[in-house]
This record gives structure tokens, sequence and C-alpha cells, in this order.
């Protein structure tokens, strides 16, 4: 859980120093990634199911986030 810690911290700094937008978009999307993972395994050593749960919400959440992020970045706007 340490190393993913350590992945979270570093994309943190590549969200916030990216040079470019699609940059920060793919440390956001990398983010969720290991929070996921966090959450995963702390929901292993804890013996609860509602870790993953929320896990799950954070992964649909993620998709729809990354979605919206990369559909502003193509076209300059969310909805048509």
């Amino acid at each position: 859980m340490l190393l993913l810690g350590i992945a979270i911290a570093l994309n943190l700094w590549r969200l916030i120093l990216g040079p470019s937008l699609p940059d920060r978009i793919l440390a956001l999307d990398t983010m969720y990634i290991n929070a996921i993972a966090l959450l995963v395994l702390f929901g292993i050593y804890q013996g609860s199911m509602l870790y993953f749960e929320a896990a799950l919400l954070i992964a649909v959440m993620g998709f729809v986030g990354t979605v919206a992020l990369s559909k502003y970045l193509l076209r300059g706007d969310i909805i048509e």
C-alpha cells in the first residue's frame, strides 16, 4: 500500500505541474486507477465489501470524468 501512496503522490505532482492538458488528463486517470487499487487492497485487508463498492463508484466517476475532459479537449465544449 505504501507504493500505491507514492504513486498517487507522483500522479498529483504530474497533475499540478504537467506541461500540457493531455498530460494532466492522463495523470488524473492514472490517479483514479491507483485510488481504486488502494481501496481494493484496503478492502481485502479489512475484509469489508464496502470498499469494493466505493472502488466501483470511483471507477465509474473516473471513466465519465475522463470522457468529459477528453471531449472538452477535442471540441471545446462538453454538451453540443
